[in-house]
Parts: C-alpha cells; sequence; structure tokens
C-alpha cells in the first residue's frame, strides 16, 4: 500500500502535483487530510469494492443451497482475503486500465478478481460467482457505506472528540473567571469563561452522539430490489434472510426495501449529523473571534509570523478564520448531499454515483476545519484584566439581581424602578449601591447585594463549568 502519511511528515516541501493541484485538499492542505485519503480517494472506492465482492463471493459460497459453489478451504478463504485487505495502489491501476476497456468501473473491478483467481486450482471454478445476482449499485451502496463508516469511526470521531477534549479542559480551567455576557450585543448578566466553554462542549457532544449512532444502511437485493435474478436461479434460497446476514456482516444496517439504488437516507442522515456539528464549530469560532477583538483572549505569538502586510502590530485569529472557512465548504456539500442523495429518479439514476464520490471533500475539509480551530485553541491564553476591566465597567448588569430580590420581598414595581435607573443611563458602582442602600430590604439580603459586584454576579457558573 501507498505511503499517504509522507506529506503530513514533511510539510514544507510542496511537489510540483501540489502545487498544481486544482483543490487545497490535494495543494495546500494536502498533509492534513492525509488520514482520509485511503478512505475517500479512487483508491479507496476500489478497495472498498473488492472487499464487498470478495465478501459476497465468500458468503455464497458458505450457503448449502447454492450447491454449484462448493464452500472454500480455509486456505483459500485467507487468499480471498489477503486479496482485499492487502489491496495496493497498483492493483487499483490495474482496474482503471481494465475500466478503459470496459468503460465500467465495477465490472472492471470484477474482472480484477477473476484475472486475480484464473490460475487458483480452488478458486478459478468459482469465477462465474463472482458478482453473482449483482447490479452494480449492490456494491457501490456496500462500498460507499464502508468508507463513511471507517471514516466517521477512524477519524472523524476521535478528532471530535480531540477537540471536545481540548474544550472541557478550556472549561475547567476558566471554569471560576468572570465574563461579562453580552445579549443583542448590549451588556448582559455575567458568566464565567469556562461556562461558556462548557455550554459548546455539551452541545458537540450530543451531536457527536448524534453522528456515532446514525445507522448506516446497506442493500444487496439485485437489479430493483427484489431478488429478481437470485430468484430465478435459486428459489429455494431465503434471500431475504441471506441478504440480511450478509449486510449486517460487514458491520453495516440491513437496508430491506429499495428500488435499484439504495435510497441513501442514511447517507443524507450522517452528512446533517456532520453539518450540525461544523455549525457549533462555526458558532464558536466567530465567538471566539470576537473576545479576540474584545482582548478577552491573547493569542500566543509565532517568530518570524507576520499579521499584516501594512500594519506590524496585528495577531490577526486566522486559525479561527480558518476554521470557519473550511468547516462553511465543508457544510455547503453536506447540505447538497443532504438534499439530493435521497432523490432519483424512477428505480435509479447516476446523479448519485456522480455526487458521491465527492463525500471524501466534505470530510475532508470538515477536518481541516478541526485542525486550524485546534490550531487556534492551543495559542489562546485568557486575559483576567481585560476580562475585569469590562465587569467593573457595567454595573448596570446588576439590575436583574436587585428587581429579583425586590420581587421576593414584594417591593413595589421592581422592574420598572430598576429600568428607570439603567436604561439609557451610566452606572457606576456607587449609583447602583446608593439605590440598594434606599431599598426597604431586610438586612441581609440589602448587605448581599451591597456585597455583589459585575464580576460576583455569576450564579452557578462555576459549578456548572466543572461539571461538564
Amino acid at each position: 500500500m501507498a505511503d499517504f502519511s509522507a506529506a503530513s511528515r514533511h510539510p514544507p516541501a510542496m511537489s510540483d502535483a501540489q502545487l498544481l493541484a486544482l483543490s487545497p485538499l490535494d495543494g495546500r492542505y494536502a498533509g492534513k487530510v492525509d488520514a482520509l485519503r485511503p478512505i475517500f480517494s479512487e483508491y479507496g472506492l476500489i478497495k472498498a469494492r473488492v472487499k464487498v465482492e470478495v465478501e459476497w463471493l465468500l458468503a455464497l459460497a458458505a450457503e448449502p443451497g447454492i450447491v454449484e459453489l462448493k464452500p472454500f478451504s480455509e486456505a483459500a478463504t485467507a487468499r480471498l482475503r489477503a486479496l482485499a485487505d492487502g489491496l495496493s495502489v497498483a492493483d487499483a491501476a490495474r482496474v482503471k486500465e481494465i475500466e478503459r476497456t470496459t468503460n465500467h468501473d465495477v465490472k472492471a473491478v470484477e474482472y480484477l478478481i477473476k484475472e486475480r483467481l484464473k490460475d487458483d486450482a480452488e478458486l478459478a471454478p468459482a469465477l462465474e460467482f463472482v458478482h453473482f445476482a449483482c447490479t452494480s449499485e449492490d456494491i457501490n451502496n456496500l462500498s460507499y457505506s464502508l468508507m463513511l463508516n471507517e471514516a466517521r469511526l477512524s477519524v472523524m470521531l476521535p478528532k471530535l472528540d480531540e477537540l471536545i477534549q481540548k474544550l472541557r479542559a478550556m472549561a475547567h480551567e476558566h471554569a471560576a473567571l468572570p465574563m461579562l455576557s453580552r445579549t443583542h450585543g448590549q451588556t448582559a448578566s455575567p458568566s464565567t469563561v469556562g461556562k461558556e466553554i462548557a455550554n459548546v462542549v455539551a452541545r458537540l457532544q450530543r451531536q457527536g452522539e448524534l453522528l456515532a449512532g446514525a445507522q448506516m444502511p446497506g442493500k444487496i437485493n439485485g437489479a430493483v430490489g427484489n431478488y429478481n435474478a437470485h430468484v430465478a436461479a435459486y428459489p429455494e434460497v431465503d434471500w431475504p434472510a441471506f441478504s440480511k446476514r450478509f449486510v449486517q456482516s460487514l458491520g453495516l444496517d440491513w437496508q430491506p426495501y429499495t428500488t435499484q439504488i439504495e435510497p441513501h437516507d442514511g447517507i443524507a442522515e450522517l452528512c446533517d449529523a456532520q453539518k450540525r456539528i461544523d455549525t457549533i464549530c462555526v458558532d464558536l469560532c466567530r465567538d471566539i473571534w470576537g473576545y479576540i477583538s474584545l482582548g478577552y483572549f491573547k493569542q500566543a505569538v509565532k517568530a518570524g509570523e507576520v499579521g499584516s502586510s501594512t500594519m506590524p502590530h496585528k495577531v490577526n485569529p486566522i486559525d479561527f478564520e480558518n476554521a470557519e472557512g473550511n468547516f462553511g465548504i465543508a457544510n455547503a456539500l453536506l447540505e447538497h448531499f443532504a438534499a439530493k442523495l435521497p432523490i432519483s429518479r424512477w428505480q435509479r439514476d447516476l446523479t448519485d454515483s456522480t455526487v458521491l464520490r465527492a463525500l471524501g471533500t466534505a470530510f475532508g475539509h470538515a477536518l481541516i476545519g478541526y485542525d486550524a480551530l485546534l490550531r487556534g485553541l492551543n495559542k489562546l491564553s485568557a486575559n483576567p484584566e481585560r476580562l475585569a476591566a469590562d465587569l467593573d465597567a457595567s454595573w448596570e448588569v446588576l439590575a436583574e439581581a436587585v428587581q429579583t430580590v425586590m420581587r421576593r420581598h414584594g417591593l413595589p414595581n421592581p422592574y420598572e424602578q430598576l429600568k428607570a435607573l439603567t436604561r439609557g443611563h451610566g452606572i457606576t458602582a456607587e449609583s447602583m449601591r446608593a439605590f440598594i442602600a434606599g431599598l426597604d430590604l431586610p438586612a441581609d439580603a440589602k448587605q448581599r447585594l451591597l456585597d455583589m459586584t459585575p464580576g460576583s454576579y455569576i450564579g452557578l457558573a462555576d459549578r456548572l463549568a466543572r461539571e461538564i
């Protein structure tokens, strides 16, 4: 198998192919998507197809009702699986060479397998059972489901977990660090930096669970989904039961009702789940961008790095901007997949086949988004002085606390009184405390309000951040 990690080990140097690449995934960002390359590339698709064809042949051989095909020995079974598991880039190139003659990519895979088996004494007699009763979509839908499942389990979910762990650590670190909140862009009841980050952790955890739990359906039921050819050849075999066992043996969820194509509703669900995760990440990128602008966070300065071509003082939030852009590209594609793939004319057309080949592009941009976001988070440090200064200039946010305590003790028109005091007026510590001092409140309640500052008015934010 080719070494897909070379680019990531030597990131500074760009090959001519990378410099001339049409897609940044194969150019500027090539090393950052190496983990997806053996899954979603043309090679990855061919390898998945070979696996499905091989496992189908093995399943047929193990079925007693298919009397013309005898069960294979352990050695022959091992040779077949070695063909699939050890498929090389050179083998995939041979498939593409065959395809130049067949002008059919799945048929080319069938011919490669037959080519490799023709001189095997035990396996050669089984040649005509390769691709038996299958339509191309039987192989394709299972292949794409295997690819998506592998990408989800081995790449996307681990990277999401890495992001969640980083954010959780930040939530705990800054659990008690007060921060002025803003609703509608206006000063609002304070929170803590950690609690705001904990909110994101909770959102990502929930959507990650939905991504992990999304079913990955597959079907193998013939040209229009009715087992027509299967039953014509072997009417005694329970083909739906056989199909179910086979699909589930691949680690996929059986789809019993289809036209020629698996309807792709499961892929749409998976894409929607990834899109929601990406959207949460965009939301986070924009918020942090704003907090950097306000000075709530500082960014580590990298030696030699330039923030602006004309303004030397700038340390731009480029990682968060890069992440937002890549998540946006990913979501544009994921949205198209979710809207288009469940639609096919009559029993099938080939628009889905065309679109499915771009799956790797969407997940590649999402992966780059994760990488950029993590890189940005690792450069951040909180700025307590700036956070405290904004809080100290915003004593009006205590109006919520004061009017709520007034309500408890039955004072008249608390909301209206605080509105008159605070709305459109500058409020200082002195004016707020003078107002509190004039209230007819129990001594303990009054003192609690007098002791309160914008920085201490954080409710259970500290606890909530630590419990995430």
